[in-house]
Formats: structure tokens, C-alpha cells, sequence
């Protein structure tokens, strides 16, 4: 293991702690092995599968699906809050009323002047 020192601006991560790996407890060296136990038999079920020659419908991998379901349903995910509801105004609405606003004071503001005769005009398409 590389002899890795704390920064001065953030502590050392846990993984890098040479306490996590050379005072480890029965009990957590245990549930470690389990828990790889538990991962080598579903590769090995797997790779089992896959490489079946004489298998006739898709793998079905369970990781892949709920991500794929993740992705294409995100509304079991989302809870609709005040704050989703006025960012959507904010962010979506307001512009439009504000562009709005803007576009028509300044048409009405130059048709005023144009009237009054007091406009003048930069680009003169006749002389």
C-alpha cells in the first residue's frame, strides 16, 4: 500500500486509512467475505448463462433493467415541492412575461416617437 498523507485542506478518505485494512474485525472481515461470495456466484451464474451454447432467449440482467426503468420512468423519482413548482415559474414563465414586456414597451415607446416625429431613424431605406 502507497503511503498516503492527509492534505492540508481535507482529511485522509476512509478507504485510505491503513486502519480499514490491517485491523479489521472478524465480524467485518466475515461479512467482506460474504459478501464476495455472494458477488463470485452471481458472476459465475452469469457468465454461465452467457456462455450457454444452446440457450435461445436473452440474458436477463437484473442491474440493467432497473436501470433502463430508471431511466424511462424518472416520475416515481420526482416529488412535486414548492420550490420545484416556483423554479418552474421562475425559470420557465417569468421570462416569457418579461420578454414580452420588454419587446412591447419598446415598439410602443418607438411608435410615440415616430408619431411625434422626434424618431430618428439610423437606416433610411429611401432617401
Amino acid at each position: 500500500m502507497a503511503n498516503y498523507r492527509p492534505s492540508t485542506l481535507c482529511s485522509l478518505p476512509l478507504t485510505l486509512d491503513p486502519n480499514e485494512y490491517f485491523n479489521l474485525s472478524p465480524e467485518k472481515r466475515r461479512a467482506d467475505e460474504e459478501r464476495a461470495a455472494l458477488r463470485a456466484n452471481l458472476k459465475r451464474q452469469y457468465q454461465l448463462q452467457l456462455n450457454n451454447p444452446q440457450r435461445k432467449a436473452l440474458i436477463e440482467d437484473p442491474a440493467l433493467a432497473l436501470w433502463v426503468n430508471a431511466r424511462t420512468n424518472p416520475n416515481p423519482l420526482y416529488r412535486t415541492t414548492l420550490k420545484n413548482s416556483m423554479l418552474g415559474l421562475v425559470g420557465g414563465i417569468a421570462p416569457l412575461f418579461l420578454l414580452y414586456y420588454l419587446f412591447k414597451s419598446h415598439r410602443d415607446g418607438r411608435e410615440v416617437k415616430i408619431k411625434a416625429g422626434t424618431y430618428e431613424r439610423n437606416y433610411h431605406l429611401a432617401h
